[in-house]
């Protein structure tokens, strides 16, 4: 029986997908859920795996778009599995004979470059070594000797053109953009051409979050099953607070309406082996410390196996991107539409500051808020990162009720 199988729909909104890369040959046999190949929506990149065990013949190239339903690859159920992989072995010396004989070719030719005429006249024996320790080469010098010949003082005197390769590595590669990529691409370009996006800034002294964190963090790694208390969950609480003070910089633009969410679902970006994702964290305003920071691994493990899914990262009404952690000092984050404020953290350093008329040193750490200034005013980007800076810099109080313990739960 000839099995055909075909592409099966990633997400709701997907009508098109690209073989980002075949797992399998032409002609292998297959398991049956054996992972086959890699496609690519304009969401995320997903397996495909086999829908039954036999012989695979491959109905796509890798690059190919293919649209959803479309048959990609045909299985033999009824092909016998082979014992071995024997024949393959016993071909491999041929294979070796082969490529040995172009290699006597070349040795046999190669005196003859030597004796290669340039355009410009040939270089004397002196001429060329001194034009080989400059790297330069000689077609590009002139010669004054008999019969244009370049002489020794034509190779002394002779530069390097402007724009001539003197013998670094020139080589290039060109490969294609994954679909995912490019719709990343078109919707950053898209986001800085339909938006009117400004940037206002500020910043956090580490202090306190950290003076919490030294004191509580090893009792609760090991009261939650090892996950860690780390920074994403005060920066979340932070922004989940500030968005409901502000609940403009929660809105989106629809057209001529504006949407105003009664909920924080916030945009995680995490790195994974196909780039920069950004998967959601629901309902965030009804987490714990110890919720937020058990969903970010769930989701940053998925991300880096390569399990992230388009549910995993459709919707979201405010995005944190941390650069910090690739060692950014300050940055302009781009939004990510049709979300209308993200929130850019950075690297922690320890500056000196005024504190209370007197200079001393703390960790500090400049945030950015890229907003949409069609749909958030001045005073509500401006006021709005204060908020977060307020807590983030009295956690204790404003993110936890003035009872850590209670907080993370121990």
């Amino acid at each position: 029986m000839i099995l055909e199988m075909k592409v099966p729909s990633p997400g709701e909104s997907i009508t098109e997908v690209e073989i980002a890369t075949w797992l399998v040959k032409d002609g292998d046999y297959v398991e049956k859920d054996q992972a086959i190949a890699e496609v690519d929506s304009d969401k995320a990149t997903l397996e495909l795996p086999a829908e039954a065990a036999g012989i695979i013949t491959l109905k796509a190239e890798e690059g190919d778009a293919v649209a959803v339903g479309q048959v990609v690859c045909l299985i033999d159920t009824d092909a016998a599995k082979p014992d071995g992989a024997a024949p393959a072995k016993e071909e491999a010396p041929k294979a070796e004979e082969k490529k040995e004989e172009p290699k006597k070719e070349e040795s046999k030719e190669e005196p003859k470059k030597e004796e290669k005429t340039y355009a410009t006249g040939t270089p004397s024996p002196a001429a060329r070594k001194i034009l080989d320790e400059k790297n330069i080469d000689p077609t590009t010098v002139n010669g004054t000797g008999k019969d244009g010949r370049i002489t020794k003082d034509d190779a002394v005197n002779a530069k390097p053109s402007m724009g001539t390769p003197t013998g670094g590595n020139r080589g290039s590669e060109r490969n294609k953009l994954s679909m995912l990529r490019r719709k990343v691409a078109e919707r950053l370009v898209s986001a800085k051409n339909e938006t009117a996006m400004l940037t206002t800034f500020n910043e956090v002294n580490m202090t306190p979050i950290n003076k919490v964190r030294n004191e509580y963090k090893e009792e609760f790694k090991a009261k939650h099953g090892g996950v860690s208390l780390g920074y994403m969950s005060f920066f979340t609480k932070a922004v989940v607070r500030a968005l409901q003070l502000y609940p403009d910089v929660n809105s989106m633009i629809d057209g001529d309406y504006k949407i105003t969410y009664d909920f924080c679902d916030i945009s995680v970006a995490v790195s994974g082996p196909k780039g920069l994702m950004v998967p959601v964290v629901r309902n965030a305003e009804t987490l714990s410390f110890r919720g937020i920071e058990s969903e970010i691994k769930r989701l940053a493990i998925r991300a880096r196996d390569g399990q992230i899914t388009v549910d995993d990262m459709t919707g979201g009404t405010f995005t944190i991107s941390n650069g910090g952690v690739f060692g950014s000092m300050l940055s302009t984050p781009i939004i990510n539409p049709p979300q209308s404020g993200i929130l850019g953290m950075h690297n922690i350093i320890e500056r000196p500051i005024a504190v209370d008329g007197k200079v001393e040193i703390h960790p500090m750490m400049y945030v950015a808020l890229s907003y949409d200034h069609r749909i958030i005013d001045g005073r509500e980007s401006v006021g709005f990162l204060v908020a977060v800076k307020e807590g983030l810099e009295n956690p204790v109080e404003l993110l936890m009720d003035n009872n850590p313990k209670k907080a993370f739960e121990l």
